[in-house]
C-alpha cells in the first residue's frame, strides 16, 4: 500500500513516499541526522524503522542493521523495511507476506520499494527520475515521487503523501505531509513551493533567533 524512496546528499538524508493508507508519513518515514534513513512499509510496523537507525548508529552498515532487526523481529514475514547509511548503497527487504506486486531497487546513495504495486518497474522508475532531477534534494524527491505515480504507481488511487529531509542542524529542516486528499502528490508539491523559499530562513531561526530575518506578518515587530 505504499511506495517510497530514500535519498542522500551529502551531508543530507530525505524520504518521499505516498500510499492509498491515510497518513503514511506518520508511520512510514524514519530519519537521523549524521546517520541515515529509514522506511518501515507494507502492513506497518513503525518501531522496525526506529530500530534499523539505531543499529546503523552503533556500527553505520546498513546491511548489516538490515540483518540484525529482520533476524530478531516476529511477524517479519509482513513487512517490507528500506535502510540507508552515511556511505555506499541502499538496502532492502520485502518478507514474502508482502502484498500485492511488491520490489525494491538500490544504489549508490538510495534505495526505493514499494508494495500493492502496478508493476514491479515502479522502484526503478523512482531511482531514474531522482537520478536525472536537478534541484535541491527535496525538489529531486518530490520529481521522484510524481514519476512513479506517472507511471502508474500502485495498483489503485494513492491518497496521501509526504516528503522530508534532515541536515547536520539536527532536525528535519523540512517535514511535510498530506494525510487524506484526492491529488496528495499535488498538493505536497504545492507545499513545498510555498515551504522551500522559507526554509533556510526557518533553520537560522533556530540555530540564531537574534540574527534571524523576521517574520514579516501582521504583529511582529
Amino acid at each position: 500500500m505504499t511506495f517510497s524512496l530514500v535519498a542522500r546528499d551529502g551531508d543530507r538524508f530525505g524520504i518521499v513516499a505516498s500510499s492509498s493508507s491515510p497518513a503514511v508519513f506518520a508511520r512510514v518515514a524514519h530519519l537521523r541526522p549524521g546517520v541515515g534513513a529509514a522506511a518501515s512499509q507494507n502492513i506497518t510496523d513503525p518501531t522496525l524503522g526506529t530500530r534499523l537507525l539505531e543499529r546503523l548508529a552503533e556500527h553505520g552498515d546498513p546491511e548489516r542493521a538490515l540483518t540484525e532487526v529482520t533476524g530478531a523481529s516476529q511477524q517479519i514475514d509482513y513487512r517490507q523495511l528500506t535502510v540507508l547509511g552515511r556511505s555506499g548503497p541502499g538496502f532492502a527487504f520485502s518478507g514474502p507476506r508482502t502484498l500485492g506486486k511488491h520490489a525494491a531497487a538500490a544504489r549508490d546513495g538510495a534505495v526505493a520499494a514499494g508494495n500493492m504495486l502496478c508493476g514491479e518497474h515502479i522502484p526503478g522508475v523512482m531511482l531514474d527520475a531522482y537520478a536525472a532531477a536537478t534541484g535541491q534534494l527535496e525538489e529531486r524527491l518530490l520529481t521522484a515521487l510524481r514519476a512513479a505515480v506517472d507511471a502508474g504507481g500502485e495498483e489503485g488511487p494513492v491518497y496521501s503523501a509526504g516528503l522530508a529531509v534532515v541536515a547536520d542542524v539536527g532536525w528535519r529542516v523540512t517535514d511535510l505531509r498530506v494525510d487524506w486528499a484526492e491529488d496528495p502528490v499535488d498538493r505536497l508539491g504545492d507545499l513545498l513551493d510555498v515551504w522551500l523559499p522559507q526554509r533556510d530562513d526557518y533553520v537560522r531561526r533556530g540555530l540564531d533567533p537574534a540574527g534571524s530575518p523576521s517574520y514579516g506578518v501582521p504583529g511582529d515587530l
